[in-house]
């Protein structure tokens, strides 16, 4: 008889309670993480002080990867889909655990062990993708981005150990077909996002002309700043000036520009914006605030945006 209940009781209590709550802690971490730095890129919340970084944070968050989508007047940065992803994490977590679910505790456990460890999978993945672009291509420390990203980790870990699972071999195998999907599909968006990838180059109507100068590591530095410092030039694809500002930084530098397009035909058109910011003349500048327009010499730009890197030519 008290064998029976036992494993009565057991079959009802698939998993560990106390990975649960363990989960649901760092999920809540992780919520607080992406939720600060969706805030922050909304303009909403202040300025985060970025730990060990300086301004990597803000060089990270702002690159061509820290933005999920963008539209006319608005923008969905990348981080939101954390947030909503911590959020289905603590949800999860949280909601076998709660009283007056005897008579269907056993499936509702059941299959929220399955979805904490798909989700985690695809956190965990897509995260050391996000990683690997912060070393290697943007070449800047972002601690939170690395702190999420411990706690995806974290979390697949802890789904896998605690969810009381019977045989492991399902597990394994659909998390590794889940874990290649991830990795595939992060690599593609990685690539088409990459504003450095060959044929990053926007043509046809409404598409601004392509620079044909070149870089000197100063000019790429000095607009990765500007980026960084949350510079935007505002600008038109039929304006002459513009291409002129651009071919000043050359190819390489004048892609890692925050560029607003405001031809209402113009490709990517942000008009809303424009108008709302006030602009009157191509190109604008927006450094700390505040407006400026017209073609500005390099090291104009360095010194209205405190760029203390190597002199510009």
């Amino acid at each position: 008889m008290s064998t029976t209940r036992l494993t009565s009781r057991r079959r009802q209590d698939s998993g560990s309670k106390w990975v649960r709550i363990a989960m649901a802690v760092l999920a809540t971490v992780g919520v607080i993480d992406t939720g600060s730095i969706t805030l922050k890129r909304w303009g909403i919340l202040g300025d985060l002080s970025c730990p060990l970084g300086a301004d990597g944070c803000d060089k990270v968050l702002n690159s061509a990867w820290g933005t999920l989508l963008q539209g006319d007047g608005f923008s969905i940065p990348l981080s939101f889909a954390g947030l909503i992803a911590y959020l289905a994490v603590l949800v999860m977590a949280i909601v076998p655990l709660l009283p007056g679910l005897a008579e269907n505790k056993a499936n509702l456990s059941r299959r929220t062990w399955w979805g904490l460890f798909v989700v985690s999978v695809g956190m965990a993945m897509f995260s050391l993708v996000l990683v690997g672009l912060m070393l290697f291509k943007i070449q800047a420390f972002c601690f939170f981005c690395v702190l999420s990203a411990l706690i995806s980790i974290a979390l697949l870990i802890l789904s896998v150990a605690g969810g009381g699972w019977e045989d492991p071999a399902p597990l394994l195998f659909r998390g590794v077909l889940l874990a290649l999907a991830v990795l595939l599909g992060s690599l593609i968006w990685a690539s088409v996002v990459d504003p450095n990838r060959p044929d990053a180059a926007v043509t046809g109507p409404g598409a601004p002309p392509s620079v044909t100068t070149s870089s000197n590591p100063a000019k790429i530095e000095l607009a990765e700043h500007l980026t960084a410092s949350g510079a935007v030039m505002y600008s038109a694809y039929w304006c002459p000036h513009c291409h002129e500002q651009k071919e000043l930084f050359g190819q390489e530098a004048a892609a890692k520009l925050k560029v607003v397009e405001c031809a209402p035909d113009g490709q990517n058109s942000q008009t809303k914006l424009c108008q709302q910011k006030g602009v009157e003349g191509f190109p604008t500048w927006e450094i700390d605030g505040k407006l400026d327009s017209g073609v500005k010499p390099l090291a104009d730009l360095a010194k209205l945006s405190n760029y203390q890197g190597p002199s510009i030519d």
